[in-house]
């Protein structure tokens, strides 16, 4: 066998596996710069917790992508043993034949993305072919692993992962998208079966599929699965866990609160990497609310380093990740939000409406009869009271409109940096409603009350506190959990309001520099 056998491909020029375009948003390629990136990370953890010890130099270490595609991880795992292991093992062929048989695992999502795993790792699809730089496998397989499976109905729904049956109950020659490791009650017996005994890894790392269409609303809804592999994976207790998944979960996402409460107590995740722009850890890839990865530490659980990456800047900090009940991305945010929670005064969420505040839909055109005002986003205009299902309360009480949807695509700035975060702002006199296009702020009791709330919601310092909590585009009540309450007996301006909390003068220079304009209120 030739000493300069292909394992290493990032010399070439392309490296293939930046060429290769995505499946979809859901099943994002992980590029090579990425992936390297986060096997940095593990191996400087790795000798931290190893006496420095190198983990490209120890035979024994097993690891496996769950959710391989590319196979770019394990590519790259490979490449890095191969010369970890020169000493240890110097016949060439005796050293890749071990690192492909003892240490690199993987199970793709699909049959397509088995095949061009295997084609990285072994430089054919098939192990066992006579192309393949492993020599000592018996099936065409080898240790990256694929079959078909059936999803689990439970009426409409499958148990596992929640697919919906009219949408993924399909034939035989088409993916089911039912991803073994996640389809199972027993995962060290899945294992088992799929690698032919007992298996311990020391790593588990990997990009899982993100989301999978459930058939809700206009076929746009979607369920998360990236939190599955997560949890699936800490079950199998490796020594380190990497994966890098939509950073949704820090505020938000569908169903997806029992996992980030989870997220954020577990003290042996060390190390995490933000980046609030999908598109700069994925060329061309828009993940709404950004992407991140994180690596857990088994056996030493603590505080964690927290980067976020963004505009070609790091900011790091070491942090308690539990200190909320969401997470705070930015570093800078921090200081800002412990300065106005030291205040103990009462969320601004606990006035503003649920989702559907009227009952109301957001394709509802009202008509030119009804006794009340209907506000909608395409045009207002009338509806009948005996037509509003709910909101009896807010219906006769002054009250203050806000746009559901943020003005941006959350992560998406103006030409000058800055975000508006709300678009429609308007204050609703008694007899008036909204479609669930629309969150209701109130009621209260004055007309000059709502024109108060108005304005402080169009400060820069309110917007700035939903910013810190707004992933996407979709605000919700829990979107303002970190707004404080006032008295809108008076008027609040933003000079007001940063001396009230004492920000300092570099603190309003990053509200000023991120948030943008909005009338006066900010003067």
């Amino acid at each position: 066998m030739s000493t300069q056998v292909g394992l290493n491909v990032r010399g070439r020029n392309p490296d293939v596996l930046t060429c290769i375009a995505n499946l979809s948003n859901d099943e994002v390629f992980t590029p090579p710069d990425l992936a390297n990136q986060m096997l940095d990370t593990l191996a400087e953890a790795w000798a931290v917790s190893h006496r420095g010890a190198n983990i490209w130099a120890d035979k024994r270490v097993k690891f496996l992508d769950p959710c391989t595609k590319s196979g770019i991880f394990l590519r790259e795992i490979t490449s890095r043993l191969t010369k970890g292991l020169e000493k240890d093992i110097p016949n060439l062929q005796n050293r890749v034949d071990h690192i492909l048989t003892q240490q690199v695992f993987g199970i793709g999502i699909t049959r397509i993305t088995s095949l061009l795993a295997r084609r990285s790792v072994y430089c054919s699809r098939h192990a066992s072919g006579k192309h393949s730089i492993a020599k000592s496998f018996a099936s065409d397989d080898g240790n990256i692993w694929f079959s078909r499976i059936e999803h689990a109905w439970v009426g409409e729904k499958c148990k596992y992962c929640g697919a919906t049956k009219s949408v993924l109950d399909r034939a035989a020659d088409l993916e089911s998208h039912a991803y073994p490791f996640i389809h199972t009650d027993n995962i060290r017996t899945r294992l088992a079966d799929i690698f032919g005994g007992t298996m311990q890894f020391d790593v588990i790392i990997g990009n899982p599929p993100y989301q999978m269409n459930d058939g809700g609303g206009t076929g746009s809804s979607a369920t998360p699965l990236y939190h599955r592999f997560v949890e699936q994976a800490k079950q199998l207790a490796p020594r380190f866990l990497s994966m890098v998944v939509p950073s949704k979960w820090f505020s938000g996402g569908k169903g997806l609160d029992e996992f980030r409460e989870t997220m954020l107590s577990d003290r042996r995740i060390r190390h995490l990497v933000d980046y609030p722009n999908s598109r700069e850890a994925f060329d061309g890839v828009d993940v709404a609310g950004g992407v991140m990865y994180f690596l857990w530490n088994r056996d030493e659980p603590g505080t964690c380093l927290v980067e976020t990456k963004e505009g070609g800047q790091t900011i790091v900090a070491e942090r308690s990740l539990d200190e909320h009940e969401v997470f705070v991305r930015d570093n800078r945010v921090v200081n800002i939000v412990r300065k106005i929670a030291a205040h103990g005064e009462q969320p601004f969420s606990a006035i503003v409406s649920a989702r559907r505040p009227f009952g109301i839909d957001s394709a509802h055109e009202g008509d030119k009869k009804g006794d009340l005002y209907l506000y909608t986003s395409g045009g207002d205009g009338r509806i009948s009271r005996k037509d509003v299902p709910k909101g009896e309360e807010l219906i006769d009480a002054w009250k203050v409109l806000l746009s559901k949807s943020s003005s941006e695509h959350a992560g998406q700035t103006d030409k000058a940096g800055r975000k508006r975060v709300f678009s429609r702002i308007e204050v609703m006199p008694p007899g008036s409603v909204a479609t669930e296009s629309y969150l209701i702020i109130g009621p209260v009791g004055s007309k000059q009350e709502a024109t108060h709330i108005a304005e402080y919601l169009r400060t820069r310092f309110s917007r700035f506190l939903v910013s810190a909590i707004l992933l996407t585009q979709n605000i919700t009540r829990s979107s303002f959990g970190f707004v404080p309450t006032q008295d809108f007996s008076q008027l609040w301006t933003d000079g007001a309001l940063f001396k009230k909390y004492g920000l300092t003068p570099e603190e309003v220079g990053f509200i000023g520099s991120t948030i943008r304009s909005m009338s006066g209120a900010d003067d």
